[in-house]
């Protein structure tokens, strides 16, 4: 089986011969290619061979294009930048929404213009035609409307309008739906194998506020995107999600990206066998600051709750994206790990 064949057998929950692996490799690339942050984040083609070259080094089953989690609202008018070389981008001056007003001006959706959309289609454009035969590639359409909504207002302004005027979030979030659809499209179209979108912030306002306003949105732009580009796509929200997971789960996202705060068993148990995990080692505290040794039992440990539940649609990853410090003798021992493993 070639890599993308694995995956996808993943995804279909049939048995595999060896348990697919796709760490979120993003900013690591970079480091691993010798390219500072903002030459990855601002050149196509140092962001594609960051990941062709990553790719090489360690054989993931699964590679990643994305930027940083600004792409969309840059596309959307807001001030994006980095206070240097070596830092990710983010939000600068103003947030772009404080009013009613600030929606209507936002333009609409125009992959081919706007922002770095035409950069992130380059790179993927690159990075199929040097990986797309063998590799499963998943493009991140950036952030699903809340967390998009939270980078054009502030994420302090929001947390305060989803209780005194959730009916202004809800429309701010479905003007950052038509941009991820857009951009998804444009994603698939170029050769993406599937496409994942991140939502953090609603980890942050509960089960209640998640399930009345949030998810909703989640599952209309699941449902389009889905429509328009009969690819499966997958959903990431940081932190200690369980509460959230039945939720998460009803969105029709066939994958969910879970980081290491979510006991990976008792996932399992909550979301039974249809729904696909992405995860969940511990970036940070495992595969950048632990050991070999260390990595290798910890993969040992999350295969081992895996089988236990009998769950097949299971990719083995870091919880969250790789940190640039993160030693190759560690990506290696989490590869090497994978490898012994039988679905």
């Amino acid at each position: 089986m070639t890599s993308k064949q694995l995956v996808y057998a993943a995804l279909d929950g049939q048995s595999t011969p060896r348990v697919p692996t796709g760490p979120l490799g993003v900013h690591y690339c970079a480091r691993l290619a010798g390219y500072t942050l903002r030459q990855y984040t601002t050149d196509a083609a140092a962001l594609a061979e960051s990941v062709i070259i990553y790719y090489e080094r360690f054989r993931p089953d699964a590679v990643w294009l994305s930027a940083d989690t600004w792409v969309s609202a840059e596309a959307m008018g807001a001030s994006v930048g980095a206070t240097d070389d070596q830092q990710p981008f983010g939000g600068l001056g103003q947030p772009l929404v404080q009013t009613a007003a600030d929606i209507d001006r936002i333009p609409t959706p125009d992959v081919g213009s706007q922002g770095r959309y035409p950069l992130m289609l380059e790179a993927l454009e690159r990075i199929v035609r040097a990986l797309g035969n063998d590799v499963f590639i998943v493009a991140c359409c950036d952030q699903f409307p809340f967390s998009l909504a939270s980078a054009l207002m502030g994420i302090n302004e929001i947390m305060v309008r989803v209780t005194e005027d959730p009916a202004f979030v809800a429309a701010l979030m479905q003007r950052c739906a038509e941009f991820q659809i857009a951009y998804a499209t444009a994603l698939a179209q170029g050769g993406a194998d599937m496409i994942s979108g991140g939502d953090s912030p609603a980890g942050l306002i509960g089960p209640r506020f998640y399930a009345q306003l949030v998810q909703p949105a989640e599952r209309r732009v699941v449902a389009d995107i889905k429509k328009h580009t009969g690819k499966p796509v997958s959903l990431h929200i940081c932190g200690k999600a369980t509460p959230l997971l039945p939720a998460m789960a009803a969105t029709g996202a066939e994958f969910l990206e879970l980081d290491q705060a979510v006991d990976i068993g008792e996932a399992c148990r909550t979301l039974g066998p249809e729904i696909g995990i992405w995860g969940n080692l511990d970036p940070v505290r495992l595969l950048s600051q632990g050991t070999p040794q260390s990595v290798r039992a910890g993969a040992r440990t999350v295969l081992t709750e895996i089988k236990r539940a009998g769950h097949r649609r299971f990719i083995l990853s870091s919880g969250c994206t790789l940190a640039v410090e993160t030693p190759a003798a560690n990506l290696e021992a989490f590869f090497a790990e994978a490898s012994g493993m039988a679905a």
